[in-house]
């Protein structure tokens, strides 16, 4: 599995990256890596799986990809999680979404 976080200087990439550990680590892929990407505006512009910061992808897939626009914007992202919107995806939404 080849799991990246995709970061242009986010103030939520600490938050997202300790939660995305945490996921992988409950539920046995504690030795998969974490490869973080960063982005420039001018590189934004040509990754169409970017949906604001910070973006995680799942083998080259954005498996939150419903919750976004799809605007690609350079600018924060925003999750739904089960206490209400957050600068990253819950570790249960992470969890669930590796387990599938």
């Amino acid at each position: 599995m080849r799991v990246e976080l995709v970061v242009p200087n986010c103030p939520h990439e600490n938050l997202a990256s300790e939660r995305l550990r945490q996921a992988l680590d409950d539920t046995g892929h504690a030795t998969t890596p974490v490869e973080v990407r960063s982005m420039t505006p001018d590189t934004v512009a040509g990754t169409p799986e970017f949906a604001g910061s910070p973006t995680i992808l799942i083998d080259g897939a954005d498996p939150f990809a419903e919750q976004t626009s799809g605007s690609g914007a350079f600018s924060c992202r925003v999750y739904h999680c089960e206490a209400g919107l957050s600068g990253a995806p819950s570790v249960e939404r992470l969890r669930q979404v590796l387990r599938r």
